[in-house]
């Protein structure tokens, strides 16, 4: 008999391991998913032009927070985890949770869910959400684009909206974000990229889209979410390593198999965290990953305007899920405003509305940052309408795009940028320029 299956995700590594495992698999049939960690996910269902002939009536997807009622309801046989960013603790709690159904709780490896290229690969992956993959995977395409290599970035996927219409997109443009009504927290992805002229590639069927992108790529550059593990076998494995976050690279789940994976372990932040920090996270690297090349770097700050910040009441807007699932209290917007003299850093949660007052109750650690969410037109108005009711005299944006140019913000405002730069040798160019790609 088939073995019933119910997958925990957040939209995103579960529909992968979906569609690369279990899709066309006869041995099992998927009862559900459930979704967690991105708002307004549940209550729908992955399309049946997605899941295949198997499903013609698409799956449903429930609320993580009803798995028991789920499991005893559809006698589910296996669980399957397949989210990112959660650590040890959280994961074998969830776990314990399913195993008293009488469930068997699964994490699938590798050998299951990438899938192999034609072309070469480079993946940028982290230990931890907000280690800084986005400015270095900016950095390797710099070097790529140097080297006059095609550049093709695919994305970790972040689809939130119509599935079907977003099982292959194509960005090439500012056009092409409007076109595809994309959230806050993908523009903070793909608008740097769009930027330098690189194509790029996203949705919800990853063998398509490298099929696609493949046509186009002398190089393809996969662009990491959150922890998570690569959906392509890599020819060239980069994992950054946090030094903010001494420990995390061995107690969150999956960052730990990216260590173990990595040819390159970059530990980035170095100017700014503590000496014995960093050697604990170089310890750490050589416990579990002795061969892998180790890159010192920094995330230099630069700031459009500094003095809207200097003796100024600010609001500062950081990246979301740097804050949320990433557990961070400030980024480099915090770090912009203390550096150019801001005289307070106000506290944004009495000025907070709807869905973001609820993102303050949910992560109880956040108190003078305000996360930049935005899953969609109704937060990002509400974003809006809690920068704009605040008494700040100024605000910092240390998000990743150009905030303004999809929300009104009537104070004074300046964007905080930050790129990668290695220290010392060995450094990304060379270690790349070895690979005769």
């Amino acid at each position: 008999m088939k073995r019933r299956v119910l997958i925990m995700g957040a939209a995103g590594r579960d529909f992968h391991n979906f569609n690369t495992f279990f899709r066309d698999n006869d041995d099992y049939e998927v009862v559900a998913f459930t979704a967690t960690q991105i708002p307004d996910i549940e209550g729908r269902k992955y399309p049946a032009e997605l899941a295949g002939e198997n499903y013609p009536e698409g799956i449903p997807i429930y609320a993580e927070d009803d798995i028991d009622e789920i499991i005893e309801k559809e006698n589910i046989d296996e669980v399957v985890f397949a989210y990112s960013d959660v650590s040890y603790e959280y994961l074998m709690s969830k776990g314990s949770q399913v195993m008293a159904t009488g469930a068997d709780f699964k994490m699938m490896g590798k050998e299951s869910t990438m899938l192999d290229s034609d072309v070469p690969v480079i993946a940028v992956c982290a230990v931890r959400t907000g280690v800084g993959k986005s400015q270095t995977t900016r950095r390797v395409s710099d070097i790529l684009n140097a080297m006059g290599k095609d550049v093709v970035v695919i994305r970790h996927p972040m689809p939130y909206g119509d599935l079907v219409a977003q099982s292959v997109q194509r960005y090439e443009n500012y056009e092409d974000m409007e076109k595809n009504d994309c959230t806050i927290e993908e523009m903070e992805e793909y608008e740097p990229h769009i930027e330098r002229g690189n194509i790029l590639y996203a949705g919800v069927d990853y063998e398509k889209i490298l099929r696609e992108a493949e046509k186009e790529a002398d190089v393809i550059l996969w662009d990491g979410g959150n922890n998570d593990m690569p959906f392509y076998n890599p020819d060239l494995m980069i994992t950054l390593v946090d030094p903010h976050r001494p420990g995390h690279e061995l107690s969150y789940y999956p960052g730990e198999i990216n260590l173990r994976l990595a040819d390159v372990a970059l530990i980035n932040k170095v100017s700014t965290a503590y000496p014995e920090n960093i050697e604990k996270v170089r310890n750490n690297i050589r416990s579990v990953n002795p061969e892998a090349t180790v890159v010192d770097a920094a995330s230099p700050i630069f700031v459009e305007d500094p003095s809207l910040i200097k003796n100024k009441r600010v609001l500062v807007v950081e990246d979301g899920p740097t804050l949320t699932h990433g557990d961070m209290e400030y980024g480099a917007g915090a770090i912009a405003a203390r550096k150019f003299g801001a005289k307070e850093l106000i506290d944004p949660r009495p000025f907070a509305v709807g869905s973001i007052n609820d993102t303050f109750e949910k992560y109880s650690h956040l108190s003078d940052i305000l996360p930049a969410m935005g899953y969609g037109r109704k937060q990002m108005k509400e974003l809006e309408d809690t920068i704009n009711n605040s008494d700040a005299e100024a605000v910092v944006i240390g998000t990743p795009i150009d905030l303004t140019k999809i929300i009104d913000i009537d104070k004074p405002h300046t964007r905080v940028r930050y790129e990668l730069q290695e220290v010392g040798k060995p450094n990304l160019q060379d270690i790349i320029e070895k690979m005769n790609l």
